[in-house]
C-alpha cells in the first residue's frame, strides 16, 4: 500500500490536531514545527479538509485549525479520500 505525501501530511496534521483536541485552535506553524512538516504545504491541504468538514478554521491572532468532529469520528480513510479524491482506493490497495 502506497500513500502519497498529501495523504501522509494530512493524516499527520490531523493526528496533531487530535492530540490537541479540546484545547482550541492550533496554528499551522505549530503543527508544522511539532510534526516536521512544511507549513506552506499544510495550508494547501487544509482547504479540502475544511470543505469536507473534517477541520474548521478560526481567523485572527489566536486563530488556527481544530477538528470539526471528535477524533474518534474521523477515519484515516476519510482523510486520504478527501485529499486524494475518490479514486484513491484502487491505488491504495494495488500494492
Amino acid at each position: 500500500m502506497k500513500i502519497s505525501t498529501k495523504g501522509r501530511y494530512s493524516v499527520t496534521a490531523l493526528y496533531e490536531l487530535a492530540l490537541r483536541y479540546g484545547e482550541g485552535p492550533v496554528s499551522l506553524k505549530s503543527v508544522a514545527q511539532s510534526q516536521g512538516l512544511s507549513e506552506n504545504y499544510l495550508e494547501q491541504l487544509m482547504v479540502p479538509l475544511r470543505r469536507e468538514g473534517l477541520v474548521k478554521s478560526i481567523r485572527g491572532a489566536q486563530g488556527g485549525y481544530m477538528l470539526a468532529r471528535a477524533p474518534e469520528e474521523i477515519t484515516i480513510g476519510a482523510i486520504i479520500t478527501t485529499v486524494e479524491g475518490t479514486d484513491c482506493g484502487s491505488r491504495l490497495f494495488a500494492g
